[in-house]
């Protein structure tokens, strides 16, 4: 299928995905609070809101960067630049700062799986950096010349949420025993950042290289 990428590109960005996926961050610290505090059902919601998120970005930045391929394929290089450039930050903010996971374990009364919905699409969705990442993240997998730059963009999207929805609701379904267990052993958090700066400076690094020739 033309809007499927090589098998290197989805093994790279399955990769990336992943471990994106589990590095604790506004999405992770929002739903699993919420297992904590009203339930899983109002979490899993959460996660399904934080999917519907995922689903819009992807879909803007894919008729976004098409239009700007057309436009301006200089346009299209300078932002792989510098989307390859935020990303190196982020991997050295990840070893400076480290995570900001710290789910609160007070009981509430569960609110409607509407508005937990919600909640979990407005922190995806209204958070800049994640608005910023996804302009940036994307548009690395992809070729200027590739005729199906559009479908392959929506595919590597689907892809993410593929892989983010079991993750995201399997930290739920363990959400007390993964904060009891992150609590204990902060050095697995670390490792979490570390292995995050590692992959991600490693695709700016590659971008960077390739785009300079």
């Amino acid at each position: 299928m033309p809007f499927v990428p090589d098998l290197p590109v989805l093994m790279a960005f399955a990769a990336a995905s992943i471990i994106l996926a589990v590095t604790p961050g506004p999405d992770m610290t929002l739903f699993v609070g919420r297992a904590l505090s009203e339930g899983r059902l109002s979490a899993i919601a959460c996660v399904a809101g934080t999917s519907t998120g995922i689903a819009i970005h992807t879909v803007l930045v894919a008729i976004g960067v098409s239009a700007l391929v057309v436009a301006s394929p200089t346009g299209f290089l300078v932002l792989k630049i510098s989307g390859a450039a935020y990303l190196l930050w982020l991997a050295v903010q990840a070893v400076i700062s480290g995570s900001a996971f710290r789910p609160k374990k007070e009981h509430k009364e569960p609110r409607s799986l509407v508005a937990s919905w919600s909640q979990g699409l407005a922190v995806n969705l209204l958070n800049p950096k994640v608005v910023i990442f996804f302009m940036t993240f994307l548009p690395q997998f992809v070729s200027a010349n590739d005729a199906h730059i559009t479908g392959k963009l929506v595919f590597l999207g689907l892809l993410m949420n593929a892989l983010f929805i079991p993750i995201g609701v399997g930290m739920v379904l363990i959400a007390g025993q993964l904060t009891d267990w992150l609590s204990r052993n902060k050095r697995i958090m670390r490792l979490i950042d570390f292995s995050f700066a590692g992959v991600f400076s490693t695709f700016a690094v590659r971008i960077l290289l390739t785009e300079g020739r």
